[in-house]
C-alpha cells in the first residue's frame, strides 16, 4: 500500500440471517455511519456454534435473500466464506481467513451488545480482538454492557478493541418473522420487499419449524 492510500475500513456482520430483516439492515447502516466504514459484508454462517439446531432455510437461500436485501448499494455486500467451510462457523477462523484475503483492510466485527457478554466463551476471544475491532450495538435505551467486567476476563486489549454504538430500538426477530410466514401473515415492512417475495415464492418457513 503506497503512502497516499489508506486502508479500507471493512465491517463484518455475521449471523444466520434466517431470514435477513430490516433490523439487520439498520444495524449494519448504523455501524457503517458511526464507524466511517467503507463497506459492510454480511457473513451468513453455515452452522452457528451458539445455535446447534441450525438454520431452517439453506445456506444458498439465506445468501440469496441477503443479496436481494442489499442489491443496488455498493456499500454492502455478501461474503459466503463461512458457507464454504465445513463444520461450525467460528468467528476467529473467518477473521484469520479475511486477514489473509484482505491484507489492506481494517476489520470491524459487528455484533449485538447482548452477545458481548458471552465473548469470553467464544473460541479464542483474545485472538478475535487482535484481528478486528468489535463494534457492539446497543438497541434503544437498554443498559450499556459492562466493559470493565469484560476487561477483567480478557485484559486491557478490550479498551482499544471494543467500540459501543447505539441504534434505534426495533422490535424484530427472525423467529417472529418465520412464525408469521408459517401462519401466512404479512411480512411487509419487516423484511425488504424482494425478500418478502422470495420467501413467498419459495414457500419458506411454512412447514419446517
Amino acid at each position: 500500500m503506497t503512502t497516499d492510500q489508506r486502508s479500507i475500513r471493512l465491517g463484518l456482520f455475521g449471523g444466520s440471517f434466517d431470514p435477513v430483516h430490516l433490523g439487520h439492515l439498520l444495524l449494519a447502516e448504523t455501524c457503517r455511519e458511526a464507524c466511517s466504514l467503507d463497506r459492510v459484508l454480511f457473513l451468513p454462517c453455515r452452522q452457528s456454534p451458539h445455535k446447534p439446531r441450525g438454520a431452517i432455510a439453506t445456506g444458498q437461500q439465506r445468501s440469496e435473500m441477503l443479496e436481494f436485501a442489499v442489491a443496488g448499494d455498493p456499500r454492502f455486500g455478501v461474503c459466503r466464506i463461512e458457507l464454504e467451510r465445513n463444520g461450525p462457523s467460528f468467528t476467529v477462523e473467518t477473521l484469520r481467513q479475511l486477514r489473509v484475503e484482505q491484507p489492506d483492510s481494517d476489520l470491524f466485527f459487528l455484533m449485538g451488545a447482548d452477545s458481548l457478554t458471552d465473548l469470553p466463551l467464544w473460541r479464542e476471544p483474545q485472538a478475535i480482538l487482535e484481528l478486528a475491532t468489535i463494534v457492539a450495538v446497543n438497541r434503544g435505551q437498554l443498559p450499556q454492557p459492562d466493559l470493565a467486567a469484560l476487561e477483567d476476563r480478557l485484559g486491557s486489549i478490550v479498551r482499544d478493541r471494543v467500540r459501543l454504538v447505539t441504534m434505534p430500538a426495533i422490535d424484530l426477530s427472525a423467529t417472529e418473522i418465520r412464525e408469521r410466514a408459517r401462519a401466512g401473515g404479512s411480512l411487509r415492512f419487516r423484511v425488504p420487499r424482494a425478500v418478502e417475495e422470495y420467501i413467498r415464492q419459495n414457500g419458506l418457513y411454512r412447514d419446517n419449524e
